[in-house]
């Protein structure tokens, strides 16, 4: 499928005046103390919709931070009592989306190595089966934007009514600044397949580096995407993974508002 890089910047646009949806928090949830915190930080700007934290984290090789697990679960469940921010995790397979539904999470979001593959989509598809919770899908680790449509056609399939796709960027061989190459081209051709679903950027993902994510969600807002998932931690320099592309709660809010005054 052969999808050509051309004036994108012009092509992809929401309403004038649409509010972008926010979904921020760090890359892993690590304590109760950690998730509180920074939830409390964000639920104070104002700006977030949904808090996100890893649960399950997908490492290529074992030994490192696999994430802590269904304990991180009834973390998120107090942070949404706490600060009434709705909460949203990654699942990867259907045991994840059992667990995750049961505490109530309101966001699951399917990994990009998992949008790669249809089996495992379709077992998440299957256990997603009627169920009322928003499901992002993110796209896939290559460029491959028919493995993408064809996730959220499954997801879709199952009945859940209300889903949102994220680019996150795609892997390469070749060195580039980013972590993941942002082909634009990829999801303004996503959208116009699919004009009523909801694009957002993941520009954690997309930069790798925090010092490119303000110029990554620049050149989304630009698009007028329909929002942003961004990895914040109260001290990344500590975090137990992605160090390097997690912003401080403050530089959140500081991005946030410099952003959208720019945009308005």
């Amino acid at each position: 499928m052969e999808i050509k890089e051309q004036n994108v910047q012009q092509s992809k646009r929401t309403p004038a005046g649409k509010k972008q949806l926010i979904i921020a928090g760090p890359c892993s949830a690590e304590s109760e103390e950690q998730l509180m915190r920074v939830a409390g930080m964000l639920a104070a700007g104002g700006h977030t919709d949904f808090f996100r934290a890893g649960i399950w984290k997908p490492r290529t090789r074992p030994g490192n931070f696999e994430g802590v697990g269904n304990k991180g679960l009834q973390w998120l469940k107090l942070v949404k009592e706490e600060t009434g921010l709705k909460t949203a995790t990654e699942v990867a397979t259907t045991t994840h989306v059992y667990e995750a539904l049961k505490y109530g999470i309101d966001c699951l979001w399917i990994g990009a190595r998992t949008t790669a593959n249809p089996f495992a989509t379709q077992e998440i598809a299957n256990a997603l089966q009627g169920a009322d919770v928003k499901v992002c899908i993110k796209n896939p680790v290559n460029p491959d934007a028919g493995l993408w449509l064809g996730a959220i056609e499954r997801i879709s399939t199952a009945g859940i009514k209300d889903i949102m796709a994220i680019h996150r960027g795609f892997s390469s061989c070749a060195k580039t600044r980013y972590r993941n190459i942002p082909l634009w081209a990829i999801p303004v051709w996503l959208k116009k397949q699919l004009p009523g679903l909801p694009v957002l950027c993941d520009p954690s993902h997309i930069a790798g580096n925090s010092e490119l994510i303000p110029h990554i969600t620049r050149r989304a807002m630009g698009m007028r995407f329909d929002g942003l998932m961004i990895e914040v931690h109260p001290e990344p320099e500590k975090a137990m993974s992605d160090v390097r592309q997690q912003l401080t709660p403050t530089s959140f809010e500081q991005l946030l508002a410099a952003t959208f005054k720019n945009s308005s």
